[in-house]
């Protein structure tokens, strides 16, 4: 069974600091983009920047209930996305995007073993390590799709 630790560096991996299963991660993968590639729209694809909110999303909303106790997120808002109009909002919001993947990491190390067993807001939702796992799962499958919609913006020539 995965510490907490494990779990922890297993989150990072996947937005700060990985290479392993993916040889990429978020922070990587982003560090190349402009604002205007950020925003582009390949045809009914969600952009860039829309799955980077909709990942920090979640993130954020999972840091707030581990603070608060209080579970304020909900699916049918994940993808409304202020408007990045500059490349201050761009990089406003990749920032925030690894400020909370390294808050949500802090937390997720610090837990105990009692703590990743024990439920998660309710018992429909599981335990807190399932919803850690879910977490990570999640943010590589929106990696693969941010991969490869960052191919072919970059092959749309949008400087």
């Amino acid at each position: 069974m995965e510490t907490a630790n494990q779990l922890s560096k297993r989150f990072k991996a996947v937005i700060l600091d990985g290479k392993i299963v993916a040889f990429t991660n978020y922070k990587d993968l982003l560090s190349d983009i402009n604002w205007r590639q950020a925003t582009h729209k390949i045809s009914s694809l969600n952009t860039i920047a829309a799955l980077t909110f909709h990942i920090n999303y979640y993130i954020e909303g999972v840091n707030h209930f581990f603070e608060n106790g209080s579970l304020e997120i909900r699916d049918k808002f994940s993808f409304d996305a202020p408007p990045i109009s500059s490349q201050e909002d761009w990089d406003v919001l990749r920032h925030r995007l690894f400020d909370n993947a390294q808050t949500f990491a802090n937390y997720v190390e610090n837990f105990s073993n009692e703590q990743l067993a024990a439920t998660f807001v309710k018992a429909a939702y599981g335990t807190y390590r399932s919803n850690i796992e879910t977490m990570i799962e999640h943010c590589y499958y929106h990696l693969g799709q941010v991969s490869l919609i960052k191919k072919m913006v970059l092959e749309s020539d949008v400087a």
